[in-house]
């Protein structure tokens, strides 16, 4: 096996590692909110906390590793995201929950970013879409075992049984990085970000993504939500196993189509697919809320092997955040490999990709806010006002291309 390809899968096995962490606590989400009996504020600080320690660490993480070596960012993300999920299994109250989701944010965000610089760099252009959905489908990948193993673990041996096979995933991965990636010997002077900042593509992007972090982040955290709590807050009371399932439908998903719709973005252009998997986000989101009346619409059963008695609901929640995941698949891959290439033609790749964190955050720290009030008024307008945010964002998006390109807009990058 040439040096490389080790290289590339040290980082795919980070991508793994990360994401088994994060879904995680994603499918345990629900249990936490009843275990704490979190208010509807409580319930979005969980994710505000999050999203609000990922935003404080994007630019110090991203500067050191366009300044200094990335691999050692990297290593030393994953050396404290051990400790994180060490204490993790010691929560005993919201509060205590609501700071280490606040540092588990910070080194998610840590070896999320410098992975990706890492694959973009050793990636040449022709193929970075393709290397980017490899990474993802190793990350979904783990997004599908870890929701099954965190209910499955959870109900056989409690908080403690999930959080010690998360760190066993995170030492192999540190190992990996610090064993087979190359030192990281790129510096670059001066601020990246001040430089990439007025980039046009990357204008063109933020357009979009900055509205459609809403929709994500109010569908991706609700869906589980809404199948987990109980019927009096509006959900559909799922036990963990049964909000695993449903989670990882779109990630399965996600994790089969990405390398093929990455090969097609490299080929063929990718702010079509960026435009394509907005929408068919939006258009998904809107039908999730529906669940029970289409399952009594189309006599969809109640009761389920393993799972056991649940609701007509089951099968057109796990069908719609299944088609959730090919719809995000169109967009992720050829939006990261357009930041990949500007970060590394301009010279700043993990500020190019720091940028696009950055972009992110402020609809991803409302998000969960809005959600917790829109949740008190009725669980369907969290979809509702989700499925809004991905229209408006990819009808900029094209506003701006056509404006940009004219007829030829989406085929032009």
């Amino acid at each position: 096996m040439n040096e490389d390809k080790l290289q590339f899968y040290a980082l795919y096995l980070t991508r793994f590692a990360s994401g088994f962490g994060f879904v995680t606590l994603l499918t345990l989400l629900p249990t936490y909110v009843n275990i704490f009996e979190a208010s509807g504020l409580m319930v979005g600080l969980y994710t505000t906390a999050y999203t609000l320690a990922q935003t404080a660490a994007v630019i110090p993480l991203a500067w050191a590793g366009d300044r200094g070596d990335k691999r050692l960012v990297l290593a030393a993300c994953l050396a404290l995201a051990v400790g994180v999920y060490v204490a993790f299994a010691l929560v005993a109250s919201s509060l205590q929950f609501v700071l280490m989701r606040g540092l588990q944010g910070a080194v998610v965000t840590g070896t999320g970013l410098m992975s990706l610089a890492l694959i973009g760099e050793l990636a040449p252009k022709g193929t970075r879409a393709t290397a980017i959905g490899k990474a993802n489908a190793a990350r979904f990948a783990a997004g599908i075992l870890g929701s099954l193993g965190a209910g499955s673990l959870y109900e056989l041996y409690g908080f403690e049984g999930v959080y010690a096979v998360l760190v066993g995933l995170l030492l192999p991965a540190l190992v990996g990085v610090w064993w087979f990636i190359d030192a990281d010997e790129t510096r670059v002077p001066g601020n990246p970000f001040k430089d990439l900042a007025f980039n046009r593509k990357l204008l063109t992007l933020t357009s979009f993504r900055a509205q459609y972090a809403v929709a994500v982040t109010l569908v991706r955290t609700w869906v589980p939500i809404y199948a987990g709590v109980t019927a009096a807050r509006g959900g559909l009371e799922y036990a963990p196993l049964a909000v695993a399932v449903v989670i990882t439908s779109e990630k399965l998903t996600n994790m089969l189509f990405q390398p093929f719709t990455g090969r097609l973005s490299d080929s063929a252009g990718r702010s079509l697919f960026v435009f394509v998997g907005g929408a068919c986000y939006g258009l998904v989101a809107l039908a999730v809320p529906f669940s029970p009346e289409i399952g009594r619409v189309v006599g969809a059963p109640a009761t389920f092997p393993v799972v056991g008695a649940l609701s007509a609901a089951f099968l057109p929640l796990l069908a719609c955040n299944a088609l959730l995941g090919v719809a995000d698949s169109l967009r992720e891959p050829a939006s990261m490999a357009l930041f990949a290439d500007e970060g590394t033609e301009e010279g700043g790749v993990a500020s190019s990709f720091g940028i696009r964190e950055l972009v992110w955050r402020p609809g991803s720290v409302v998000a969960p806010m809005l959600g917790g009030v829109l949740m008190g008024v009725g669980m369907e307008w969290v979809f509702f006002v989700g499925a809004a945010a991905a229209f408006t964002g990819v009808f900029t998006f094209l506003g701006i291309l056509l404006r940009t390109h004219g007829r030829a807009a989406l085929t032009h990058w």
